[in-house]
């Protein structure tokens, strides 16, 4: 492992890793809004952490990936690029991130990912929607089609 690639959770939480091989992307500063995230992420800078776009075909990937196992709606456009820089340095980083959908893309595209604070996951999961009201199941949507009742997110089956 050379890399780490972090996202904002480093910088918000404090992870005590090593500046010099610390790599983030532009999207990630401007998640950091409390003071101390974004003095934790400038002594990280001034120390050698990198800041580098992620590759514009790496994030069409993340985005077929994570259509397929439902976590799409879930993946914030700077989760999007964490992912796609995670992919770019596959084999040499490790992705850290607390935020469970960008952990289970990861794992589906064998990139390696471990939690800042937060437990890691432990199986891969596929989503669905279901209808609080008729209780029919949607792979998307936000309403239900045919009662109009909101749509809840439920585990479809692990992978």
């Amino acid at each position: 492992m050379d890399y780490y690639i972090a996202d904002s959770a480093v910088f918000i939480m404090g992870s005590g890793i090593e500046p010099h091989r610390t790599i983030t992307v532009p999207s990630v500063i401007d998640e950091l809004k409390s003071y101390e995230a974004s003095l934790r992420f400038e002594l990280a800078r001034e120390s050698g952490a990198r800041v580098e776009m992620p590759d514009e075909h790496l994030r069409e990937e993340v985005v077929s990936v994570s259509a397929r196992t439902r976590d799409c709606e879930e993946l914030s456009s700077t989760d999007i690029d964490i992912l796609a820089k995670a992919l770019e340095y596959k084999g040499s980083s490790v992705l850290l991130t607390d935020d469970y959908a960008v952990q289970n893309v990861a794992r589906v595209m064998g990139i390696e990912a471990r939690p800042v604070v937060q437990k890691k996951i432990k199986d891969v999961l596929v989503w669905q929607k279901q209808c609080t009201g008729c209780h029919r199941c949607y792979d998307e949507g936000d309403i239900c089609p045919v009662c109009g009742s909101s749509l809840k997110k439920k585990r479809k089956r692990k992978i």
